[in-house]
């Protein structure tokens, strides 16, 4: 995938830790950033928080209207969208949903509308934004999107020395096993080949892991019987570098993950848990399964945070390092 389109970023949480994060970031990189910038947000809260935290940053506001049919230079543009607040941070609550939910509005119809290629987005708390109605913010994207390429979104957390994809993602672990099918792992698995084979022109070894302890289970069948070798052997015919199942408790020792590129998991703790401890931040999440990339910092508001100038940048800045490898 070529950047040859500008990136579009969503604030997110307005009560979160992002806007000093991106500050940061796009300062830092201000000399790597070859393309257009379009951030869609609050520029009243931008203001308030950089004023309090003593930093600026620089931009031009668009009409979202106009923004189509203007040609874009290389620099950071805003499309300001309002919201109401007394201080600059506070404590996160239901008030940012229509706000957030606003955002996410314009920046998919300019993807819908081939604008852009990437879509980035600030952290989001999913309680108070999604209300239980999407299980994360992957699905709501995926459905809030007019076209797709795959049936079901596909998670993916990135690092360049290997990633991790949760087959299911934000279900309740009662339920994983009903949602083990063959032909389900079998897409999930492609779309993670299609990334590697599009952005980096490289088949990748692909690994993926059982369900029950030791991939054994007391049963006359279980789910890796029954689905997740029969996948494996369709996508060996296929022609896509894939072996498993693999147990899950001793996966992640050096010696294993090293002969890898991704691994992918039945369910989200399964290989998340694991990823996170041996890269914390230094990752980020991607959606795949649509015809633009879906890229967020690999963390969540961090209200804790707010307004101490001390956060961690790692993730966001590992954003923008994808950006740059892909080709």
């Amino acid at each position: 995938m070529k950047i040859k389109k500008p990136i579009v970023i969503i604030l997110g949480e307005p009560n979160s830790v992002f806007v000093e994060i991106l500050t940061k970031v796009l300062k830092k990189l201000k000399n790597k950033i070859n393309y257009p910038v379009v951030i869609i947000g609050s520029k009243k809260i931008i203001l308030s928080q950089l004023k309090l935290l003593k930093k600026k940053l620089v931009f031009e506001i668009i009409d979202k209207n106009l923004i189509k049919n203007v040609e874009l230079k290389n620099k950071i543009y805003l499309i300001d969208i309002e919201y109401a607040f007394k201080k600059p941070f506070d404590k996160i609550s239901t008030k940012s949903k229509t706000y957030i939910s606003t955002c996410f509005k314009e920046a998919i119809k300019l993807m819908n509308n081939n604008f852009s290629n990437i879509l980035i987005n600030g952290p989001i708390s999913k309680k108070h934004f999604l209300s239980k109605k999407y299980p994360g913010v992957t699905e709501y994207v995926f459905d809030k999107s007019k076209i797709k390429i795959s049936k079901k979104p596909v998670m993916l957390l990135f690092n360049k020395k290997f990633s991790v994809s949760p087959y299911t993602t934000h279900i309740p672990v009662k339920n994983i096993y009903k949602e083990i099918y063959v032909k389900k792992i079998v897409n999930h698995v492609i779309e993670i080949n299609k990334f590697y084979n599009t952005n980096f022109k490289f088949r990748p070894r692909i690994a993926i892991l059982g369900l029950n302890p030791h991939c054994e289970s007391k049963t006359m069948s279980n789910e890796e019987d029954l689905s997740i070798r029969p996948a494996v052997k369709i996508l060996k015919k296929n022609n896509i570098k894939v072996s498993g199942p693999h147990p899950a408790d001793t996966f992640f020792i050096k010696e294993n993950i090293s002969k890898y590129d991704s691994i992918v998991g039945m369910y989200h703790d399964q290989v998340l848990t694991p990823f996170k401890t041996i890269f914390e931040f230094d990752a980020c999440n991607i959606t795949l399964g649509l015809p633009f990339l879906r890229l967020s910092v690999d963390h969540g508001p961090n209200n804790s945070m707010m307004g101490k100038n001390k956060s961690n940048t790692e993730s966001l800045e590992n954003i923008f390092k994808l950006i740059r490898l892909i080709k």
